[in-house]
């Protein structure tokens, strides 16, 4: 018998697929490694089933893939939750926009989330969503401790394949575990079922969302590596250079001293902020250095 479904986590030559709520333990075909494909979390995958009753069976088809990433060595997931608290710590926007450019090179969707609301004045709350708002992306802003926010984040995360991203004490591992009562349990009964008892590494794993969706559970999407992204093309992931009426002066523009430089004129009369553009410049000239050493 022959079930799809998605592979929520993969340890010591074991796959474990998800059809229906459903967990079934799988080796994967010989055929995989003869076409040099690994099976991946976050694979939708064809599966031949050899016990029904105890929940074995085969990979035998992976479906093609939307996304991969390299670390976390994952696929198909859609949104990046790039997690900044607004206070204690204090946000780091070279950070933030390091993840959005992350995320926009691997054509992953990055949702703003903006924890510990209840830190700061509304004022100062409103300026920081403004910035990427305006910019165009979706700015959540949440507070774990007086519980806002959190039905917009899951109105967000709904049906797709998310993961968390950004730095420790923000509030993530909170974030999650509010999204979802009693997930620290789930987590901890899936993990029991496929782990045996046996395997103690921390692995990628997909959590199924009530509400629909994954979260997925990873040591972190990390990475920070920007070496493939060359500082002249930069400017293409950050979405606000390119949206504008008319185009600059040079094709080739690098918005940085060009004449008749439309970004440059944006961020003089206030419509692009100067924040995010000083950004870009600090990130441009760390990516430019970096290639002229090797």
């Amino acid at each position: 018998m022959k079930l799809d479904g998605i592979i929520i986590k993969g340890i010591g030559g074991f796959y474990y697929v998800d059809v229906n709520k459903k967990i079934y333990e799988c080796r994967a075909r010989g055929l995989f490694r003869n076409k040099n494909i690994k099976p991946l979390v976050g694979d939708f995958a064809t599966i031949d089933v050899i016990s029904e009753q105890d929940a074995k069976g085969y990979v035998v088809e992976i479906k093609e893939r939307h996304v991969e990433l390299l670390r976390p060595n994952v696929a198909n997931v859609e949104q990046v939750i790039i997690t900044m608290a607004v206070k204690k710590p204090n946000p780091n926007y070279i950070l933030l926009d390091k993840l959005i450019i992350l995320a926009e090179s691997n054509n992953l969707e990055p949702i703003i989330c903006f924890n510990k609301i209840e830190l700061v004045d509304i004022e100062d709350i409103n300026e920081i969503r403004d910035i990427y708002k305006n910019a165009g992306y979706t700015v959540v802003l949440t507070s774990v401790k007086e519980n806002i926010g959190i039905e917009e984040l899951r109105s967000v995360m709904k049906d797709h394949i998310n993961v968390f991203a950004g730095p420790s004490g923000v509030g993530k591992s909170s974030l999650t575990n509010l999204l979802q009562p009693g997930l620290e349990l789930k987590v901890g009964e899936i993990s029991e079922k496929i782990s045996r008892g046996k395997h103690t590494t921390r692995h990628s794993e997909l959590i199924e969302l009530d509400f629909g969706g994954f979260v997925l559970d990873t040591p972190g999407f990390t990475s920070l590596d920007l070496s493939m992204i060359n500082a002249d093309v930069l400017a293409l992931y950050y979405r606000e250079f390119n949206d504008l009426s008319k185009p600059c002066k040079f094709a080739d523009c690098r918005h940085i001293n060009e004449p008749k430089c439309v970004v440059i004129e944006k961020v003089a009369n206030g419509t692009i902020s100067k924040k995010r553009y000083d950004s870009y410049l600090y990130i441009y000239n760390e990516i430019a250095s970096r290639k002229e050493r090797y």
